[in-house]
């Protein structure tokens, strides 16, 4: 049974939360006619994607759509559906070799409760087991460094943070409703956050906040080599060299994103087209890694 911690709440002040998930609609694409918890089967391939990551064990690129997880192995473009699970994997993340994270919801042909809370892969998405949470949480945003892992519930908007592995959470106020979240790769307490409008930094793991320079909200990305990206609801790609005190807009996806993630130094972008583009020159130049 999971702990949850309840530090002394932040002074800063939220956003309206019903104005926030209208903007993680538009991004993450998620709305329209989907009952809650029923996930899509419409085709084969990947539907709705919802997060990217590469798989260390093989180089291969990781999908987590609503139908379901898919794999693009290294020099493909067609990705190929993962066992026969179809769960709603809202809430993605790597770990490690064949090492996932996950939230969401289930496979309608389980008799798992609607909310997932957090669940662990390690046979690189073929099954999951519970970790934490179960029924009780609904995680859009997931992010790991290490043990350290946050997570931004859909229900109720609340920042969980955790320092080992999932099992155990400190609950934090976060800094607005939080449309993505990305902690820096190489020191897990230094966070950026995106709210409606602006960034937002934090360099104690979450438990304050301070507001970015200026640059527009979006999903985020940090590569190993410290360089830290926001590509905007336009697909506007930005680059800050300093952890977010500065930015320079870099490049175009050429399209509406819907999720963004990094792997070394290289860039992944799915859009709404279900298209996943690469990029490997620092957001500059991008090209499809796998096709709809």
């Amino acid at each position: 049974m999971s702990r949850v911690r309840r530090p002394a709440a932040s002074a800063i002040a939220t956003f309206s939360l019903a104005v926030a998930v209208a903007v993680a609609v538009a991004v993450a694409g998620c709305g329209g006619g989907e009952r809650d918890g029923a996930p899509v089967r419409t085709g084969e391939g990947p539907e709705h994607i919802h997060g990217l990551g590469v798989n260390p064990a093989d180089g291969s690129l990781v999908i987590a759509t609503h139908s379901g997880m898919f794999r693009a192995a290294p020099g493909r473009q067609r990705a190929e559906r993962v066992g026969d699970n179809h769960q709603d994997t809202m809430g993605f993340t790597v770990l490690g070799p064949d090492r996932f994270l996950g939230s969401g919801h289930p496979d309608l042909r389980t008799d798992l409760p609607p909310l997932l809370g957090l669940i662990r892969s390690d046979d690189a998405g073929r099954t999951w087991k519970p970790v934490s949470l179960l029924g009780k949480a609904d995680f859009h945003v997931l992010r790991a460094v290490g043990r350290r892992v946050y997570a931004v519930n859909a229900g109720d908007g609340q920042l969980l943070v955790s320092d080992d592995g999932g099992r155990a959470w400190s609950r934090y106020r976060p800094p607005g409703a939080v449309l993505d979240l990305v902690p820096n790769p190489d020191s897990a307490r230094h966070v950026i956050a995106s709210g409606e409008r602006e960034l937002y930094v934090s360099r104690d793991g979450g438990e304050t906040w301070r507001r970015a320079a200026a640059a527009r909200a979006g999903l985020l990305a940090w590569t190993r080599d410290d360089a830290l990206f926001v590509v905007d609801a336009q697909g506007s790609v930005h680059r800050s060299a300093d952890g977010g005190d500065s930015w320079e807009r870099v490049g175009e996806v050429g399209g509406q994103p819907a999720a963004f993630a990094s792997a070394g130094i290289e860039l992944y972008v799915a859009l709404h087209s279900n298209e996943v583009k690469v990029s490997r020159d620092g957001g500059r130049s991008w090209q499809t890694r796998v096709t709809a």
